[in-house]
């Protein structure tokens, strides 16, 4: 999309967190350790959707970056609701789009954050958009006999190497990734209920198979050696009608516009990043050598400041924290379990809806009892509620790839 020799990188962040510029601040170290910050070449242009309802923050908790952090990016850009409201209102006035359509696709939740954050990108004329979390860090973490081995990452680079010749490029991703626990199995909860409700709730990702060795490992996600030492590019196959990226450490390809497809999540649901999947059939994907981080119970804060834990502790189910974080999951993908299985798998739709609900029926009541609370039992409800509303939210994600189509045809 840029004019001159010069390749214009944005790096996105759809954040609410106040630790964010400690985040920030280690991904620009990165950079500059790896040589970009200093390449005349790159142009390095930050965008920040940012959410101060979250975790009840300020917005200067997000612009007050540091003169030192600051003079190291080209460009920033915040975007809060004040910002959105102003997209939102010259596409309108400017006939580009109808207001319930903006509302649509610049409204709230992670999709429409990182819609904004592309929109932006794109009339900023980036060449290409890397996504990054607010609670993910350039880390890559391996486990040895009696140790945690620690290699930093040269993320945003790796990505550079390899997005020109793609549509998208997606990193990995260690550390504490599932909010499953760790399991222990017993009369209550024997292992075969707990493959049966994983099923129910699960797709080709989270799939009983990468869960099992999960527990395994104590909930933790360890890095693979062979791709640290391998280096390999590997071209994401499809799976079922999909092309499984991640939501970050992800990089878009914003040189041909038209060939960018929005982010979607039903109301109130995740899983922006498995839609985006499912339209990428004649994209070309490809799996880059670099990892990070996921520190998802926000309890390694300190490897932001250089202190590297020689054990990463195990996730048990003894907190509130924990089973607060794995209920609000399985919500999640309740949620949006009825749109992914309409869109991949039209023809027996009702029947694998019919099964996931039967053996709800079976496991609900263990799982609740092993987990303490009865909450889980409104997995089945939300099931059957966005069971219920599939066809509305089918058309909705058809209809926001086709207003998205005109948004980027008037830049």
């Amino acid at each position: 999309m840029s004019n001159d020799h010069k390749i214009k990188v944005g790096i996105g962040f759809a954040t609410g967190r106040k630790h964010f510029q400690r985040v920030l601040r280690s991904y620009i170290d990165n950079w500059k350790e790896c040589g970009l910050v200093d390449n005349e070449n790159v142009s390095l242009n930050l965008f920040v959707a940012y959410d101060l309802s979250y975790m009840g923050t300020k917005k200067t908790d997000y612009t007050a970056i540091p003169l030192d952090v600051a003079e190291l990016i080209d460009s920033t850009h915040f975007i809060g609701l004040e910002k959105v409201k102003e997209i939102k209102q010259f596409l309108v006035e400017n006939s580009i789009i109808e207001a319930s359509e903006a509302s649509m696709i610049f409204g709230k939740g992670y999709a429409s954050s990182r819609n904004v954050i592309m929109y932006q990108a794109m009339k900023n004329k980036m060449d290409y958009l890397l996504f990054l979390d607010d609670d993910e860090y350039p880390l890559a973490v391996t486990k040895n006999v009696d140790t945690a081995l620690w290699s930093g990452q040269h993320v945003l680079k790796t990505h550079l190497e390899n997005i020109k010749s793609a549509d998208i490029t997606y990193g990995y991703h260690c550390g504490y990734i599932s909010p499953i626990p760790s399991v222990e199995y017993s009369d209550i909860l024997t292992e075969d209920y707990f493959r049966m409700f994983i099923r129910a709730i699960g797709n080709d990702i989270v799939n009983w198979e990468n869960i099992n060795k999960l527990i395994a490992n104590g909930g933790v996600t360890y890095s693979d050696s062979r791709v640290l030492t391998d280096r390999k590019v590997l071209e994401v196959p499809e799976i079922n009608h999909a092309k499984f990226i991640s939501g970050s450490n992800l990089c878009i390809n914003l040189t041909q516009p038209e060939r960018v497809f929005p982010f979607y999540n039903p109301p109130g649901a995740r899983g922006e990043d498995t839609f985006l999947s499912t339209c990428l059939s004649e994209r070309k994907v490809l799996h880059v050598p670099c990892y990070a981080f996921h520190d998802g119970f926000a309890a390694y804060n300190h490897l932001l400041s250089g202190v590297l834990p020689t054990t990463l502790k195990p996730i048990k189910a003894d907190s509130e924290l924990v089973i607060r974080r794995f209920y609000n999951a399985c919500i999640g993908w309740s949620r949006y379990k009825p749109l992914l299985l309409y869109i991949t798998n039209q023809e027996e739709y009702t029947q694998k809806m019919d099964e996931m609900m039967q053996r709800l029926d079976i496991t609900l009541s263990p799982v609740c009892q092993y987990f303490g609370t009865n909450d889980f039992q409104n997995i089945r409800r939300e099931l059957k509620k966005y069971d219920k509303n599939v066809e509305k939210h089918f058309n909705e994600f058809i209809k926001t790839k086709s207003i998205w189509a005109r948004i980027v045809g008037s830049l």
